[in-house]
C-alpha cells in the first residue's frame, strides 16, 4: 500500500493527473495476462482480441 500512496503523492505534487488512465489501463492488461494464464476465462478473453 505504500507504493499506492507514494504514487499518488508524486501524482498530485507534480500535477501529474494526466497519467492516471495509462496506469489504470496498464493494471488492466495485466490482470487480463493473468486471468488467461490457463484459466477457463481465456477463450473469452481472447475474443475482445
Amino acid at each position: 500500500m505504500s507504493f499506492l500512496k507514494e504514487l499518488w503523492v508524486f501524482l498530485r505534487v507534480r500535477k501529474k493527473f494526466w497519467l492516471l488512465p495509462i496506469f489504470f489501463m496498464m493494471v488492466v492488461f495485466g490482470g487480463l495476462i493473468v486471468l488467461t494464464q490457463g484459466s477457463a476465462v481465456a477463450p473469452f478473453v481472447y475474443t475482445l482480441f
